[in-house]
């Protein structure tokens, strides 16, 4: 008896599970992004609340490719009397990702970077607060990162979550790792703009930095660009795989943490 051909029938089959497989990655990816969006808008207008910012031109690093699949969206901003701003967001499809980092040049505050990702149906959002200031021993340091610390408390509801060791943690005070689900999105997003509310006002209270404490200030924050660069991190060898290191460097200093743009003004 001969036997049936099974070829078209299982081909048929891998065809039906791959195009399942991309219609859910599409819809997640779709819902996942109307997330983000949303977060980063309520960021933003926390933020414009609060100060001034004017879009500055991020030049040839407006839109990053690497390896053909992933494109990098990048802004970036000035914040009156502050610094820098860049709002980078990339879909990759199963995954979406924001990364938002507020770099002081004006102010006696700390870097805020933060990462938040969205996984299909998971979440994880990186908040973390760098001590790049000559003197963290200070009364008013001290008091803004209480203020920081009491933030960050009010969020010991989610999920802790454990991040790759790296060479900078001696430089974080102040660390939110966390992770969730799709049913989170509203509380991670508070996540976000809490960060963003807590951080700003005290920016905003804050004195302004004299030249000279400026520059001090300044060579902290390029010293820790240029170890990103040397010495490496989870985001930055993506970066540096894909654009070299002299080009990682270029990014970092005009538009990621802005040091060069500070230098002008």
């Amino acid at each position: 008896m001969e036997k049936k051909k099974k070829g078209p029938k299982v081909l048929l089959a891998i065809v039906l599970i791959i195009g399942l497989l991309a219609g859910f990655i599409a819809v997640n990816s779709s819902k996942n992004m109307k997330v983000m969006r949303n977060t980063i808008s309520s960021g933003m207008q926390v933020l414009t609340d609060k100060a001034a910012i004017t879009p500055a031109d991020a030049g040839e690093f407006k839109e990053i490719k690497m390896y053909g699949l992933m494109k990098f969206d990048v802004d970036q901003y000035e914040v009156s009397e502050f610094g820098n701003l860049s709002v980078m967001t990339v879909n990759m499809g199963f995954m979406q990702m924001v990364s938002f980092v507020l770099t002081p040049y004006e102010k006696n505050m700390p870097l805020l970077s933060m990462d938040f990702m969205y996984i299909l149906g998971n979440r994880k959002a990186y908040v973390e607060f760098y001590d790049l200031v000559p003197d963290k021993a200070t009364p008013e340091y001290t008091a803004v990162m209480e203020s920081i610390q009491e933030y960050a408390d009010r969020f010991s509801d989610l999920e802790d979550v454990e991040a790759t060791p790296a060479w900078y943690e001696e430089l974080m005070t102040v660390v939110l790792h966390k992770g969730g689900k799709r049913a989170d999105d509203a509380r991670i997003e508070e996540l976000f703009t809490e960060a963003v509310d807590t951080y700003i006002s005290e920016a905003a209270a804050a004195g302004r930095l004299t030249k000279e404490e400026q520059t001090e200030k300044l060579e902290l924050t390029q010293e820790f660009s240029d170890n990103l660069i040397t010495k490496g991190g989870v985001s930055t060898n993506v970066f540096k795989k894909a654009l070299g290191e002299e080009k990682t460097k270029e990014f970092f200093d005009k538009v990621f943490f802005g040091t060069e743009r500070s230098t002008r003004e």
